[in-house]
């Protein structure tokens, strides 16, 4: 799935009936997708190291210090996020 790359968000996994690229308690950076979030949806990058629609109420937002953000930024790159660096 693609998406435009933005400024990272940040929400913490309270659910993931249903969800093996979900851990409950971990904190997953959001891309943002405004029309999934319309639908209920929030586009996570999970275990997976990819970006999926995952029911908003799965997950509470964070907002955190700058230093956090940064110390939890992943680079995304859908097709290359997976391999060995």
């Amino acid at each position: 799935m693609k998406a435009e790359k933005q400024t990272a968000e940040f929400a913490l996994c309270i659910e993931n009936r249903n969800c093996e690229n979900l851990e409950k308690g971990k904190v997953y950076q959001v891309v943002i997708d405004r029309n999934a979030v319309q639908e209920g949806y929030l586009r996570i990058i999970d275990e997976s190291a990819e970006d999926y629609l995952y029911p908003a109420t799965y997950f509470v937002p964070l907002d955190l210090p700058q230093e956090a953000r940064n110390a939890l930024t992943r680079p995304f790159h859908p097709r290359t996020a997976a391999s060995p660096h």
